[in-house]
């Protein structure tokens, strides 16, 4: 089904009628940016002439087009502007005076800064997303090397850092981000109010380690955690491999799920009599991580002795948390995925026809679809001349100077 064939109930979306001004690059504010807009925000993303440092980020299409930017552009809209000429840089302060809420990460410009924009409308809401909290700049991946969780991930036997792929600390930056706009969309209808938010990419990585109690359990216990490859903390949680060289993820959060491991496996009576010959309650869910390595050996002599068929119907039959480990090319390419009403045939100029996700949350039944990116500096002309009411005499002009562009 189109993209454009899905609608919302009868509530509407959310946000429509918000207009929001999105000025930045890589993945927390664009991220931000487009959760708004499947929310129902008109966001225009401004990119300075010739494109951010992330509009040819990898990966790319054959000729270059940017899959990671139009996958976080979807549904926005796109003004291309001299971000570094007074005159392109009044152009965007009028356009985020018409808006009322402008995010961005780019930090220490003093013409984007809430002083400078508050005058021309009292109720602005600014988002600012910096690195550090003392405004120092700072990455995911840098953020991610200084908070910890390098030194916790990876096989138990490793001594160097190992990063995760996954910019967990942008994701959850971005989307804070969205929920503290919203949060002040929320306040500026009760009290008419603008809003000035600071959110730091470390803050983010930081109050997320104390509330999982990574730091809490080296301030309270004095220990500090350890490497326990693809065990699961606190629980009995394990990889296996089958026969023919699948591996499976298996969790056990309670007795019921410990109990069917322990039945598929046949492994019930030789728990038993390990019980009572060590003393082990394995009914208690932090005696079983304990004993993690133990337990792991008994019950990988049957993974490995069935075929990965034989694994996934066995444990489709139990109670159990488990999923194989797939590639994203076996992701893309399953056929659940069309099944899935978070996603919609997308047609995406320059890169093609894809399956695409829209909002994960679905209101009144319906997933807000995936939109397309649109091209740089597409609506250029038409955002100009209908939010600030330019002539085409007027838009020519700022041409002419370079303060803008349609490119």
């Amino acid at each position: 089904m189109q993209a454009s064939a899905r609608v919302l109930g009868t509530g509407g979306a959310p946000l429509a009628g918000v207009r929001v001004v999105e000025i930045a690059s890589f993945v927390a504010v664009p991220l931000a940016g487009m959760t708004l807009a499947q929310l129902g925000c008109d966001v225009v993303r401004v990119d300075p002439i010739g494109g951010a440092a992330d509009y040819r980020r990898w990966p790319v299409t054959d000729d270059g087009t940017s899959i990671y930017w139009t996958g976080l552009n979807k549904g926005k809209r796109s003004v291309v502007a001299d971000l570094r000429s007074p005159e392109g840089q009044q152009v965007i302060q009028r356009l985020i005076a018409d808006s009322g809420v402008v995010i961005t990460n780019m930090i220490g410009r003093q013409w984007l800064s809430y002083e400078a924009l508050a005058p021309e409308r009292p109720d602005l809401i600014h988002l600012e997303v910096v690195g550090r909290s003392d405004g120092s700049t700072a990455v995911d991946y840098t953020v991610n090397a200084g908070v910890g969780f390098p030194l916790v991930t990876g096989p138990a036997d490793c001594a160097a850092p190992i990063n995760h792929v996954l910019p967990a600390w942008d994701i959850a930056c971005g989307l804070h981000a969205a929920v503290a706009v919203s949060a002040a969309l929320h306040r500026r209808a009760q009290t008419g109010e603008g809003c000035r938010i600071r959110l730091a990419l470390q803050d983010v990585a930081l109050g997320t380690a104390s509330a999982l109690g990574f730091l809490t359990e080296a301030m309270v216990n004095g220990v500090r955690r350890e490497r326990i490859g693809n065990a699961v903390y606190g629980q009995y949680g394990q990889s296996f491999t089958s026969c023919d060289g699948a591996s499976f993820m298996v969790v056990t959060l309670t007795n019921r799920h410990f109990r069917d491991l322990a039945e598929l496996t046949e492994s019930t009576k030789v728990l038993a009599a390990l019980a009572q010959a060590r003393g082990i309650d394995f009914d208690d869910e932090g005696q079983r991580y304990c004993h993690r390595d133990l337990l792991t050996g008994l019950f990988s002599g049957w993974f490995t002795a069935q075929s990965a068929g034989q694994i996934e119907a066995a444990l489709a039959a139990t109670s159990l948390l488990w999923d194989r480990y797939r590639s994203f090319a076996e992701v893309a390419a399953d056929e659940g995925l069309r099944d899935n009403p978070m996603f919609t045939e997308l047609d995406q100029p320059r890169v093609g026809q894809y399956l695409a996700a829209g909002l994960p949350s679905s209101i009144d039944g319906i997933h807000p679809p995936a939109a397309v990116a649109p091209a740089l500096g597409a609506d250029t002309v038409q955002v100009l001349a209908d939010r600030l009411g330019l002539s085409a005499e007027d838009i020519n002009r700022l041409r002419h100077q370079g303060a803008v562009a349609t490119e």
